[in-house]
């Protein structure tokens, strides 16, 4: 059996994190998002591996190449334009011939969602879960395990039973939605729609590990789930009087210095300097050479690579991104905040900053909980930051 994954996706309720980088490259547990698909593809003996690309699609090539370091043969197809999953997924079409599993590029899942839906899965079938907010995805209702609707994001409450965009079809199936693709059906849950008068589509149930990735801090909260299943593996050198505590894993390379604090889960890379007296708390992932220095304090964050962070620096659920330089007394506490993306606001409980890449910040610089720093911005001084800056803007 084949698995085509959709990853030729932008991201763009993602920025600035995808500025750079296709959103399933996201780091996550210092690996990318498709990984972790990959690795529950590997592990159901699903080994023939299509990805269909579009946006930053060399990111992904050069990453996964042919996939043998990874136990897999990985082919590419390629959507040049981003119009819809169904459109993503006909790209494939000349390289399908048997029975195949369809997965979007942008979940963190675990083998058992594959599993599921290989052992109890009717062609075609969509694997479904329980969703607290239902409103934000395909709503599907059943009748046993036979779907009767399926509705897109829906404005009034149907059901909290939702579709996470993993298929199990065949050749059959493929040329119908390609049939429906043709009168405007771009995505395939609108394909799977106005199939389904015309045939029987299946519902398989699933309590595995599925986590959708779509605005920027939702990074945070799939780091902390990614990390709650890592174990202990120190590679690195650690000093004397270094306290750690829980499941932690430090990377070739890195010295942790003396004083620092580690309780995990915690996630550090490799080539890193930690410490002296720096306090690492759960969730944090830090990625390959990045540099904490005294007297820092850094809790439910994740840390991307080649970011350097000053002394007496305090980050709590914050993202940076890679190439970040930060001089000393950052503050990046967390909050509640309103958040915009794309015209849409948000209440955040908990958050603290969102940093874009190579953004260079002074020091003694407080960040309020819920800002998002574009790409490329020169902060200066003592400064306080609020709201949402633009890539390359200049604060003084």
């Amino acid at each position: 059996m084949k698995a085509v994954i959709l990853a030729a996706g932008e991201g763009m309720r993602l920025r600035p994190f995808t500025y750079s980088r296709p959103k399933p490259m996201l780091p996550i547990g210092n690996r990318p998002i498709l990984e972790y698909i990959i690795d529950a593809l590997v592990s159901n003996d699903i080994k023939d591996i299509i990805m269909v690309v579009g946006y930053k699609k060399e990111k992904i090539m050069s990453y996964f190449q042919d996939g043998a370091r990874f136990d897999a043969r990985i082919s590419y197809a390629f959507q040049e334009k981003q119009i819809g999953t169904a459109h993503a997924l006909i790209a494939a079409k000349h390289l399908l011939n048997e029975n195949f599993v369809v997965l979007a590029g942008d979940n963190l899942i675990d083998a058992k969602i594959v599993s599921d839906l290989l052992h109890n899965g009717r062609i075609p079938s969509i694997l479904v879960t329980e969703s607290d907010i239902p409103s934000k995805y395909g709503v599907v209702q059943l009748e046993g395990n036979r779907i009767t609707s399926i509705a897109e994001k829906p404005e009034v409450m149907v059901g909290n039973i939702i579709s996470t965009g993993v298929y199990l079809f065949n050749d059959e199936i493929l040329n119908a939605i390609e049939i429906e693709m043709s009168t405007g059906a771009l995505g395939i849950t609108n394909a799977m729609q106005k199939m389904l008068g015309k045939l029987d589509i299946y519902a398989v149930k699933t309590d595995g590990k599925w986590i959708d990735v779509v605005y920027p801090w939702d990074i945070i909260k799939v780091n902390a789930v990614a990390l709650s299943s890592e174990g202990q593996a120190i590679s690195g050198i650690v000093e004397d009087n270094v306290m750690i505590r829980g499941p932690v894993v430090i990377g070739a390379g890195t010295r942790v210095r003396s004083g620092t604090y580690i309780n995990g889960p915690v996630l550090i890379g490799e080539g890193c300097e930690i410490g002296p007296h720096v306090s690492i708390f759960p969730t944090t992932s830090i990625g390959n050479n990045v540099r904490i220095d005294a007297y820092t304090y850094v809790s439910n964050s994740v840390i991307m690579n080649n970011v350097c962070i000053g002394s007496h620096s305090h980050l709590s659920h914050t993202v940076i991104d890679e190439g970040v330089r930060i001089a000393s007394s950052l503050s990046c506490v967390c909050g509640q905040a309103f958040a915009k993306i794309d015209d849409e606001f948000f209440k955040l409980d908990n958050i603290g900053a969102l940093i874009g890449e190579d953004t260079i910040i002074g020091s003694h610089v407080t960040i309020a909980p819920g800002t998002i720093v574009g790409a490329g911005c020169r902060i200066s001084d003592g400064v306080r930051v609020s709201g949402n800056l633009e890539n390359r803007c200049v604060v003084v």
